[in-house]
């Protein structure tokens, strides 16, 4: 058994009861405080193996994204910019707020689109200052180059998780999400 788990067979995470609030509490004594010290060093643990989780997801799809865009042309962060509009022109905080990056990030790349000759710029009739971006041919020529990798990317990931599998993710992400999203919200900020 690793060292990251108890004799329970409990993951344990380093960044549970740092403060040792959990340990206290399960020297305290009784059923009841144990069984809520046990409940807190669990979700502590699974709340830290969810996010070590979603960093290393996070890693892996942005390492596939360069991987399928680099042929194209492109960055993971262009593929991702140039995606987002490819429905309907967007501002950069449109965009921003779809893709859960920054304005500032966004409008980095998208500066960078329109210098390659991947977007152009477009008069937003709802805001004088904020352009709407919207990819070029060259821009929509550069996704279709994408799309067989991403096709075969789909097919692998269908062949390990099955159709079903794959939407129960989904769901479990988005969920995870806007959870994550309401919390974040309500955080105090310093």
């Amino acid at each position: 058994m690793s060292d990251d788990r108890k004799a329970t067979g409990k993951r344990v995470s380093g960044a549970v009861a740092v403060d040792g609030s959990a340990a206290e509490a399960a020297s305290s004594g009784g059923d009841e405080a144990s069984a809520r010290s046990d409940a807190v060093v669990e979700a502590g643990a699974l709340t830290s193996d969810t996010a070590v989780t979603v960093f290393r997801l996070h890693g892996r799809f942005l390492e596939m994204s360069e991987l399928l865009a680099r042929p194209a042309g492109l960055t993971a962060a262009w593929w991702q910019v140039l995606g987002a509009v490819l429905r309907e022109p967007l501002p950069a905080a449109g965009i921003a707020r779809a893709m859960g990056m920054t304005r500032q990030g966004v409008q980095r790349v998208a500066d960078l689109l329109v210098e390659k000759g991947l977007a152009e710029y477009r008069p937003n009739p709802a805001h004088k200052r904020a352009k709407l971006l919207t990819p070029t041919e060259e821009g929509r020529a550069a996704i279709a180059k994408i799309n067989p990798g991403h096709r075969e990317l789909s097919e692998q990931l269908t062949a390990e998780l099955g159709v079903d599998g794959l939407r129960a993710c989904l769901e479990s992400l988005r969920q995870l999400n806007d959870t994550m999203e309401r919390i974040t919200d309500s955080w105090p900020r310093p």
